[in-house]
C-alpha cells in the first residue's frame, strides 16, 4: 500500500509539473483553460494507472505470499517426516540395546554356572594330584630301596648316560660333515686348480749353466787367450766366468752356475771382440761399462714385468731383485718366468676364491726374491725373502705368504696357502724343471718296482721319461676284471708314495696266447 501511495504522490507531482507548465506557457485564457482540461485529463488517467498499478502489484503479493506459504509448508513436512525417522531409529536401537542387554545378563548367568563347576572339578583335580604324589613319593622310596641309590644319584646317572650318548652321536655326525665338506672342498679345489692351469699359458724354458760365443773365426782366439793366457785370465777374473778354448770351430764356451755373470762376460767378449783391442787394462773397462749396462737392464726388466702385471707401488730395490731374476735359475728353470707364471695362477686362483686378486699376484711375483740377494747369508730363500718384503714396507700377508711357501713360517692369511700351490703348480708342470741324471733314473726304478711288487704282475715298463708305466701281467694269474683293480691300485700307490711332475698313466697288458707248432 505504500508502494502504491508514493507512485500516486509522483504521478500527481508529474501532473503538477506538466500544468505549471501549461499555465505558465499559456499566454491567453483558452490556453489555461485547455491546460486545466488537460491536467484534468491526466489525473484521471494517472489514478487509472495508479489503480492498474496497485491491482497488478497486490496480485504479485498474492502470488508470492502462496508461493511462500507451500515452501513452508514443505519445509515443514520434511523435517516432521525426519524427525519420524529418527524416532524409529530410536525406537529400533533401544529395542536392539535391550535384546543385547538380554543376552548379556543371560552369558552371565551361564558363566557363572561353568566358573563354580570349573571350581568343584580343580578342588577334585588337587585332591587327586595331592593323593599321586603321595604315591609317588612312597614308590620312588622303594625304588630307592631295592636300587641302594637315591632318586638325585639316579637322575645324575641317567643325565650322565644321555650326554655320553648324545656326545658320541655329535662326533659321529660332525665327523660325517667334516668328510663330506673335506670331499666337497677336494672338489672344488681340484676345479679351481684345473681352470687356474688352463687359463694360464707359460712358457717353458730350460736354462744350461754354459754359453756358447760364437766367432766370426779362429784367428780371435789367440787374441782372447793373449800372450802367455794373461787376456784370458783377466776376463775369468773380472767376470768371474770360466772360458773354455777348445777344438770347436769359431765358437768359445763360457761356463758358469751363474746367468747374470754368463751374460756380462758375453756382452763384454762381443765389445772387445768388435773393438779389436783385447788386453787385461782394456778387458777391466768394458767388463765394468757392461756391468753398468747390466745393472740399468736389470731395473728396466724389473719395471717392465711390475707393469705387466699390474703391481703398483713396490719398491725400488724390490723392482731391481725382480730385474736380476731374470738371470737366475731353480733347477734350470728361469726364476722370472717361474715368478711371472706363479704371479698369475695366484691372481686366477685368488679371484676365483673372492679373495684380493691383486694382493695374491704381488706375493706369487716376489714369493722367490730370497734366491737373489745382494749378500750372501745362512738364512732359506724363503725366510730372506720374508725379510726383504717386511724390510721394504710390504703388506704382512704377503710377507706371511713368502715366508711360509715352503712351511718354514707358520701360515697366518689366507693367500699364504694359494701362493704355496701355484709355486708347486709352476715347478711341477712337465718340462718346467730339469731333474738330475741319477734322481731321474731313481725314480724310474721306483716306479718299475712299485708295479712289481703286486701278484701277477710279470715285468713292468716306465715309458715316455717316466710319464707312462705300462705292466704285463699273467694272464693265468690275473682275470680282465681284476687287471682294472690292479691299474688303479698301482695308480693310487704312485700318487700316495711317489713325489713326480705332472701326472703318470699307468696301463696294464693281458694277454694270452696259444702257441703251437706244426712239424
Amino acid at each position: 500500500m505504500e508502494l502504491i501511495t508514493i507512485i500516486t504522490g509522483i504521478v500527481a507531482l508529474l501532473v503538477g509539473i506538466a500544468a505549471g507548465k501549461f499555465i505558465f506557457a499559456a499566454n491567453t485564457k483558452k490556453q489555461i483553460e485547455e491546460a486545466d482540461i488537460e491536467a484534468k485529463r491526466l489525473i484521471a488517467d494517472a489514478k487509472t494507472t495508479a489503480e492498474t498499478l496497485k491491482k497488478e502489484k497486490l496480485l504479485e503479493a498474492k502470488e508470492k505470499f502462496v508461493q511462500m506459504k507451500a515452501e513452508h509448508d514443505r519445509e515443514v513436512l520434511e523435517r516432521n517426516k525426519k524427525i519420524g525417522e529418527t524416532e524409529a531409529k530410536t525406537r529400533a536401537l533401544e529395542q536392539s540395546l535391550n535384546a543385547k542387554n538380554t543376552n548379556l545378563e543371560k552369558q552371565i548367568k551361564e558363566n557363572d554356572s561353568i566358573k563354580e563347576h570349573l571350581n568343584r572339578q580343580l578342588e577334585v583335580v588337587n585332591q587327586k594330584r595331592n593323593e599321586l604324589e603321595k604315591h609317588q613319593e612312597e614308590h620312588i622310596k622303594r625304588l630307592e630301596k631295592i636300587a641302594g641309590l637315591t632318586a638325585d644319584e639316579a637322575r645324575n646317572q641317567i643325565i650322565e648316560s644321555l650326554k655320553q650318548e648324545a656326545h658320541t652321536r655329535a662326533l659321529a655326525l660332525q665327523q660325517e660333515i667334516i668328510d663330506d665338506a673335506k670331499l666337497k672342498a677336494n672338489k672344488e679345489a681340484r676345479k679351481i686348480v684345473i681352470q687356474t692351469i688352463q687359463r694360464t699359458a707359460a712358457e717353458q724354458a730350460i736354462e744350461n749353466s754354459v754359453t756358447v760365443f760364437n766367432l766370426e773365426s779362429d784367428e780371435i782366439k789367440g787374441q782372447i787367450i793373449g800372450r802367455e793366457g794373461r787376456n784370458i785370465r783377466a776376463i775369468e777374473a773380472a767376470t768371474g766366468v770360466d772360458l773354455i778354448v777348445d777344438d770347436t770351430p769359431e765358437a768359445i764356451v763360457l761356463s758358469s752356475f751363474d746367468p747374470l755373470r754368463r751374460e756380462i762376460a758375453r756382452l763384454s767378449l762381443q765389445r772387445l771382440v768388435a773393438d779389436g783391442r783385447i788386453h787385461p787394462a782394456r778387458i777391466e773397462e768394458v767388463v765394468e761399462k757392461t756391468k753398468k749396462q747390466i745393472e740399468e737392464q736389470v731395473l728396466e726388466i724389473g719395471e717392465r714385468t711390475v707393469i705387466e702385471l699390474g703391481i703398483h707401488g713396490l719398491h725400488k730395490e724390490l723392482v731391481r731383485m725382480v730385474g736380476r731374476m731374470r738371470f737366475r735359475s731353480s733347477y734350470g728353470q728361469n726364476l722370472l718366468m717361474h715368478s711371472r707364471e706363479t704371479a698369475n695362477l695366484c691372481g686366477i686362483m685368488a679371484a676365483e676364491l673372492g679373495l684380493n686378486p691383486k694382493l695374491a699376484k704381488r706375493a706369487g711375483l716376489l714369493h722367490d726374491i730370497g734366491k737373489v740377494p745382494d749378500e750372501e747369508t745362512e738364512l732359506s730363500h724363503a725366510l730372506l725373502g720374508a725379510k726383504l718384503a717386511e724390510k721394504y714396507g710390504e703388506h704382512p700377508s704377503v710377507v706371511n705368504a713368502i715366508g711360509a711357501h715352503h712351511d718354514e713360517m707358520e701360515m697366518t692369511y689366507v693367500i699364504s696357502p694359494i701362493i704355496q700351490a701355484c709355486d708347486a703348480i709352476s715347478g711341477a708342470r712337465p718340462g718346467a724343471r730339469r731333474e738330475i741324471m741319477q734322481q731321474y733314473l731313481q725314480r724310474i726304478k721306483d716306479l718299475e718296482n712299485l708295479a712289481l711288487t703286486y701278484s701277477g704282475v710279470e715285468k713292468a715298463y716306465a715309458i715316455q721319461a717316466g710319464r707312462e708305466l705300462r705292466v704285463i701281467v699273467e694272464a693265468d694269474k690275473v682275470t680282465d676284471g681284476e687287471s682294472d683293480k690292479l691299474s688303479f691300485e698301482i695308480a693310487q700307490k704312485i700318487q700316495t708314495e711317489m713325489t713326480y711332475p705332472g701326472q703318470i698313466k699307468v696301463t696294464v697288458i693281458r694277454e694270452k696266447r696259444a702257441v703251437n707248432v706244426a712239424r
